[in-house]
């Protein structure tokens, strides 16, 4: 089995009720917050305690792209590329997330769609590792 890591640690994790996204939420006013803020900044907020929180794994999208064309360094993808979908989560905690959406036909997707948080593959590094990230896939 290929060792699969993380795009960068402390962004999400997988447990046994499926994966969630790892951010913080002010205590005060408890506005939401990915990723993880030490400091609450909705202006109304009179003390702005932060805890950790995880969101997901249901949410709603909101608007789509389709990413046709190669990003940019610093981007990594495997070759040869495949244009993916990108699109924005509103998740049930009151969060609007960007992630990539898989799907196996990103312009058929549309604002409304339920959707569920899952962890699947970024590209495989340099040294052979299935490198994973946040996504969200319809349900």
């Amino acid at each position: 089995m290929t060792e699969r890591i993380p795009v960068i640690e402390g962004l999400f994790t997988e447990g046994p009720e499926g994966p969630r996204l790892l951010g913080s939420r002010c205590v005060t006013c408890a506005t939401p917050y990915f990723p993880k803020s030490l400091a609450c900044h909705n202006p109304s907020c009179t003390e702005g305690r932060m805890e950790d929180a995880a969101f997901g794994p249901r949410g709603v999208l909101f608007s789509s792209a389709v990413q046709n064309y190669p990003p940019p360094p610093p981007a990594k993808y495997d070759e040869p590329y495949r244009p993916y979908a990108v699109g924005m989560v509103d998740l049930a905690e009151g969060l609007r997330v960007l992630g990539r959406i898989d799907t196996p036909d990103p312009s058929a997707l549309r604002g409304g769609t339920p959707v569920e948080l899952s962890v699947g593959h970024l590209y495989r590094d340099t040294e052979g590792r299935d490198v994973v990230t946040w996504q969200f896939r319809p349900c």
